[in-house]
């Protein structure tokens, strides 16, 4: 019994320890967003890329801020995913086909995309 506690402790102790070695940076990032479907697009689709940890869109301020974890993603990946849901990033543009999937009120007026 004591020989599966100290596994259980010490299997405890490296998850955590790795857990905490993972390091993480945060990036801000200009995009076209426009509304509250953008907001919920955005923060929804690059959550579930690879290293990112979280994503909050500020509307008002076009600005996305996404946490992330350094060795498994860059600022650059999460700039191209962001632009293949169809948002311009930084001075990425959005690709043409995401962004014609879009609702339509996530889409600039002409001349602004």
């Amino acid at each position: 019994m004591k020989t599966i506690k100290k596994l259980m402790l010490l299997a405890f102790f490296l998850i955590t320890t790795n857990t905490l070695m993972a390091q993480t940076d945060t990036i801000r990032i200009h995009t076209s967003s426009l509304c509250d479907m953008c907001k919920k697009t955005i923060e929804h689709d690059l959550s579930f890329e690879k290293g990112v940890k979280s994503v909050h869109l500020d509307i008002d301020a076009k600005l996305v801020t996404v946490t992330y974890t350094v060795s498994k993603t860059t600022p650059d990946k999460i700039r191209i995913a962001l632009t293949k849901i169809g948002y311009d990033a930084d001075s990425l543009k959005a690709d043409p086909k995401a962004f014609d999937k879009l609702p339509d009120c996530c889409k600039a007026p002409e001349g602004h995309h």
